[in-house]
């Protein structure tokens, strides 16, 4: 079963510019292990949110067990975010043909 992880923050807009190019800088990085996707939403008033898909909830705790901390949290941090989390798995799922 997939799980999607939702990190958010506050963060000021002034700072936007710099927020998206280092979460841009963060999936060139390359994702983890079991990380399938990674989106970075914002409204435009400083209200900002990580959605990550992973794989099943095995993946979410090998990245978590890592040394390195958790890449969303630590990004939103670093721009004087205090994250919080919510861990919620997949019961249903649908996608728009391309």
């Amino acid at each position: 079963m997939n799980i999607l992880t939702m990190v958010t923050a506050e963060v000021d807009q002034d700072r936007a510019v710099d927020l998206i190019a280092a979460f841009e800088a963060m999936l060139a990085e390359g994702l983890p292990d079991g990380l399938l996707e990674s989106r970075l939403l914002g409204d435009g008033e400083g209200h900002w949110a990580i959605h990550s898909l992973w794989r099943d909830r095995g993946a979410l705790d090998a990245m978590r067990a890592a040394p390195e901390p958790p890449a969303a949290p630590t990004l939103f941090r670093r721009f004087g975010g205090d994250p919080s989390l919510v861990v919620l798995p997949v019961l249903a799922a649908g996608q728009q043909p391309q």
